[in-house]
């Protein structure tokens, strides 16, 4: 099951994405300029998907996500987590 926590550090706000198990899902959404953000891969392994292309995102890796590019995150390793930290405003 997927378990999400939200944290503030300083000026920056984050979201914690805990996908306990292989094909938990973050579904396909998409963020403006004011909540776009990075994704930073803690643990374990994803799939991350738009409507054309996938690529494999594992520990240590980040994603700079464009406002309005449409994705969606799979866990392929079981205990794999995310923090999604937004890099608009403040």
């Amino acid at each position: 099951m997927l378990k999400q926590s939200q944290a503030k550090f300083g000026n920056l706000n984050a979201t914690i994405y805990d996908f306990e198990v292989i094909g938990d899902k973050l579904p396909m959404h998409t963020h403006g300029d004011a909540d776009n953000h990075i994704t930073v891969v803690n643990r374990g392994t994803l799939v991350a998907r738009g409507h054309d292309w996938e690529m494999i995102l594992k520990v240590g890796q980040i994603a700079d996500w464009i406002a309005g590019q449409a994705h969606e995150f799979e866990a392929i390793e079981d205990n794999s987590r995310i923090v999604n930290i937004v890099k608009g405003a403040a």
